[in-house]
């Protein structure tokens, strides 16, 4: 087990640090496989009938909560081993993803030959949602320290696998059940279990390649001093300890949970969701989007979901974090508040289109957020510090999608709404959350200096 120890992955003075972000890609793209579980949902309330829901399915709203649950415990591990991962180095927080985010998915396969939904909320949720959490901060941390002339730009490149990983997981996940669906079996079972080994083997690739730089490194030609002041860039540490008692940090905690809590949602249930605004009922037989049109919409919004990842974190490093935030919250507001005329309108074009630019920005503010950090907070314990922030995601995981299960069905069944027009409400609701969401990052001021890491001096 030394070998996993953080001492054993100082990288040399020639070192190279465009490899690290090959590590980072490995494990993000991996776990970033939560942003397709949506296309599971269909398949497994229909277990036992096979073709159609039988008695004793499973419902969508008691599906929800897997995604949930995994996010939920994505941040809550995040901020419960935020500093255990400073102290141990990233090696070993990315074996423990490795083992966890695996076997979640063997006792999710589990779950669905024994028909236990709970196993599935342990596999997928608890210890799946733990392995998430650990893989997702260690990656991010290394990649601020190795690029801290450009913290935008790493930890869009870490980030960005995120939101790339439901790209690849999604038509792998519907082609593997195609593979193995069966007159008694829809095939999800047997899609966890080749999906963990898959996923087990490159998080391991990651875990056994990744290094860390030596203390006071940095990369040549680079002078902190020469930060620009206007974006807010400080060149003091503050310590994870000391940064939660900042108001700083609870107002970008709130920036964080309202900008994800208005994407996530959809996000977990794109592919239901686009199959009932545009059902044969509503928009005729011949546009009507089908389940293998919906995984390719959860593909198309992985794609803008990754790539706003890196280009938006990218820009704040020009524009600053301030900044652009801004802009995500501001067009955030127009789009969501525009997405139910859109709907009623029938054209599934501008619909996607609106939601592509939604889902950029979406996965721009989880690339832009540690730099946020990085910038008010230093870099000293930006991991931890991250970890603890990312509480936000774990509230908004549990926020967004009830809005958007149990909001639906309340409309279904108490409104006795069409299904193509459930969502209307919920939309408006989002946009509320965004107005908030711009005051908040409107306030963010830089931390005052008693907070500031002083180093003893012998």
């Amino acid at each position: 087990m030394t070998f996993l120890a953080r001492e054993k992955t100082i990288a040399p003075p020639d070192y190279n640090r465009w490899k690290v972000p090959i590590a980072a890609l490995s494990i993000h793209l991996c776990i970033g496989q939560i942003y397709a579980f949506s296309v599971f949902n269909k398949p497994l309330t229909r277990i036992i009938g096979i073709d159609n829901s039988a008695s004793g399915d499973w419902s969508l709203t008691q599906l929800g909560w897997i995604f949930s649950l995994a996010l939920f415990f994505l941040g809550a591990s995040a901020a419960t081993f935020g500093k255990w991962m400073e102290k141990v180095g990233p090696r070993m927080a990315m074996f423990t993803s490795a083992i966890c985010f695996a076997s979640g998915f063997v006792i999710s396969s589990l779950g669905v030959y024994w028909h236990q939904l709970w196993m599935l909320y342990l596999g997928s949720g608890v210890i799946g949602g733990i392995g998430l959490g650990l893989g997702y901060i260690s990656p991010v941390s290394t990649l601020i320290k190795w690029f801290p002339d450009r913290p935008g730009m790493a930890t869009g490149m870490a980030i960005m696998g995120f939101g790339g990983g439901g790209m690849i997981a999604s038509p792998l996940s519907f082609f593997l059940m195609n593979r193995f669906s069966s007159e008694t079996s829809t095939g999800v079972g047997e899609t966890f279990l080749v999906m963990g080994g898959i996923y087990f083997i490159l998080m391991m690739f990651g875990s056994l390649i990744v290094r860390v730089p030596a203390e006071n490194w940095k990369p040549k030609g680079f002078n902190p001093a020469l930060k620009k002041e206007k974006k807010m860039v400080s060149n003091a540490h503050v310590l994870v300890d000391n940064a939660v008692k900042t108001k700083q940090f609870y107002l970008l905690f709130f920036v964080l949970m309202l900008n994800v809590t208005a994407g996530i949602g959809v996000l977990g249930q794109a592919s239901v969701m686009i199959q009932e605004l545009f059902s044969a009922e509503s928009v005729g037989a011949d546009k009507a989007i089908d389940a293998a049109g919906a995984a390719k919409f959860v593909m198309l919004l992985s794609l803008f979901n990754m790539a706003g990842r890196f280009i938006w974190s990218s820009f704040s490093d020009i524009i600053g974090r301030k900044n652009t935030y801004i802009i995500f919250f501001s067009l955030g507001i127009i789009l969501y508040s525009a997405i139910p005329s859109i709907g009623a309108s029938g054209s599934v074009i501008l619909f996607i289109a609106a939601f592509a630019i939604i889902m950029s920005m979406y996965g721009g503010g989880f690339a832009t957020i540690p730099a946020y950090l990085r910038d008010l907070f230093g870099t000293k314990q930006v991991g931890a510090i991250h970890g603890r922030l990312l509480l936000a995601w774990s509230m908004a995981a549990i926020l967004g999608p009830v809005l958007i299960n149990y909001l639906r069905q309340y409309q279904i069944e108490v409104n006795k709404l069409p299904k193509a027009q459930v969502y209307s409400m919920t939309m408006y609701i989002m946009a509320g959350l965004l107005v908030i969401g711009l005051i908040c990052n409107l306030m963010v001021k830089p931390v005052h200096e008693r907070f500031h890491y002083k180093e003893l001096k012998h």
